[in-house]
């Protein structure tokens, strides 16, 4: 093959070089679409506004057509029932904390026995010195019999030592038996009389223990838990409630004596003081307000938490009250 042929084939430079122009505009139009889509989607400040008084007027609109509603927002509150997004009128501080007794009582055997039968369930509601629980008091029993029969004797020698002293003070009238011995008469009929005092404290001590196998309730309340079941043996508490291990037999408390627990933050303790009225609202029932003042403030932080625990006592509590669960308190400003 010739030279010129061959150079008729080949490919000159110029060819070899593609043209930029088109791709640079392919890379100018998605900018401007993408600049476009910015624009649009971004949110501007007057949207939300025209979008509340858009809704705001069809709110309107749909309460003026009701039959019956005479022009009336659709929804009102007094001064003692808080607006949805509203505040408590003179509140100075609004804090979240939690339901809880006042006083949870734990119902502990006094020694070790053994349930043999428990009259109560979980929920269910008591009253001051009802029966709760019937522990073993088989030995107790045995006890009592026990003591009982001491005392028997004890009280058959002291009769016998008064006979003998008695003898003994007509012996002497008769000049028969001497002093001394009148003296030892009576010291034996001193003794035997001791003896029966001392059995008799003993036989009170056995009664105590077996009335102690009769548990009752101490308050008018009900049964938060019911901690053991019949047959199981059962120990005194050493501590109980929250502080550590308990072998309490139930846990009872007041549902009228209600508080709620807030661990306050040490920059709003200045804005808290004894007996400052409170709302208290419960966050299941946001609608539902209580009175409430404040009960009790602790006398030490928690230099952990930075924190200070105040208990806000709430006025005349009902069922929708519940133990464990959030509230919302209001602290009403000095007035």
């Amino acid at each position: 093959m010739d030279a010129e042929k061959l150079r008729a084939l080949q490919i000159t430079r110029e060819a070899k070089t593609r043209s930029q122009g088109a791709l640079w505009w392919i890379f100018l139009g998605v900018a401007a679409v993408s600049a476009v889509a910015i624009y649009f989607a971004w949110p501007r400040l007057g949207d939300d506004q025209r979008m509340f008084k858009g809704r705001d007027r069809k709110i309107e609109a749909t309460t003026r057509g009701a039959p019956g509603s005479g022009g009336a927002t659709a929804s009102q509150t007094d001064g003692s029932t808080p607006a949805s997004s509203g505040k408590i009128q003179g509140s100075v501080l609004t804090v979240s904390g939690y339901i809880v007794n006042r006083e949870r009582i734990e119902v502990s055997p006094r020694f070790l026995g053994q349930v043999k039968w428990i009259g109560v369930r979980k929920g269910d509601t008591v009253t001051n010195g009802q029966v709760l629980v019937l522990l073993d008091d088989a030995e107790q029993r045995a006890r009592v019999a026990e003591a009982e029969g001491r005392l028997a004797n004890a009280q058959a020698a002291v009769t016998k030592a008064e006979l003998d002293y008695q003898r003994i003070q007509k012996l002497i009238v008769e000049k028969i038996e001497t002093e001394q011995t009148a003296d030892d008469a009576r010291l034996r009929l001193e003794g035997a009389r001791a003896t029966v005092k001392e059995v008799e404290g003993a036989l009170a001590v056995a009664k105590t223990y077996l009335d102690w196998t009769v548990i009752r309730s101490p308050i008018d309340g009900v049964v938060l838990e019911k901690l053991v079941d019949a047959a199981e043996l059962v120990t005194p508490q050493s501590f109980g409630g929250t502080r550590g291990p308990s072998t309490a037999l139930l846990a009872v408390a007041d549902p009228k004596d209600l508080q709620v627990e807030i661990d306050l933050n040490e920059s709003d303790v200045a804005k808290i003081f004894r007996n400052q009225q409170c709302k208290v609202s419960p966050e299941a029932y946001p609608d539902k307000v209580y009175d409430g003042y404040v009960a009790e403030i602790a006398p030490e932080a928690n230099r952990q938490k930075g924190t200070l625990q105040v208990k806000v006592q709430i006025k005349d509590p009902d069922q929708f009250l519940t133990p464990e669960l959030s509230a919302k308190v209001d602290f009403i400003g000095r007035k």
